[in-house]
């Protein structure tokens, strides 16, 4: 498995854990519970993986295409 590879997976695995931690926390609000204040910064640990993952993957077409064209 090359890094391409791995970072697909770590962002696809990364994403649902995302989700599932801004769904309880909306699921939590609609119950009426009030979370604890750090809750709400949960979301931020997958989403500091999510940005560079998500970067990497968008910029890595632009960058293989220079590099067949040249």
């Amino acid at each position: 498995m090359n890094w391409n590879n791995w970072i697909r997976q770590i962002h696809r695995w990364t994403s649902l854990v995302f989700a599932v931690v801004v769904a309880a926390i909306f699921i939590a609000l609609g119950v009426g519970k009030q979370p604890a204040e750090w809750v709400y910064f949960l979301p931020l640990f997958p989403l500091a993986i999510l940005v560079p993952t998500g970067l990497h993957m968008f910029v890595l077409p632009y960058l293989s295409g220079r590099r067949t064209a040249g």
